[in-house]
């Protein structure tokens, strides 16, 4: 499939673009992943999974947001 025709398909929403991809060796880009483990108070965990459950998302996913929201919060300040 030539570029301008894929280009066409996404821009009308064809799913069927998909069958286009090759996705066996796609990668994001300093997405690496590293267990860690943090221990939280019974509190915030339940806070945590209210939150989380009103948006319709995991726990872990939440924690992943708040985190880089505030990581990249830290990181503007720094260049400011």
């Amino acid at each position: 499939m030539k570029a301008k025709e894929f280009d066409e398909k996404f821009d009308a929403g064809d799913a069927s673009i998909m069958d286009a991809l090759d996705l066996s060796k796609a990668k994001r880009s300093m997405q690496k992943q590293r267990r860690v483990n943090v221990d939280f108070p019974n509190w915030m965990v339940e806070s945590l999974d209210k939150e989380a459950s009103r948006v319709g998302v995991t726990r872990q996913s939440i924690i992943k947001v708040w985190l880089a929201e505030r990581l990249e919060a830290l990181a503007v300040d720094k260049t400011n």
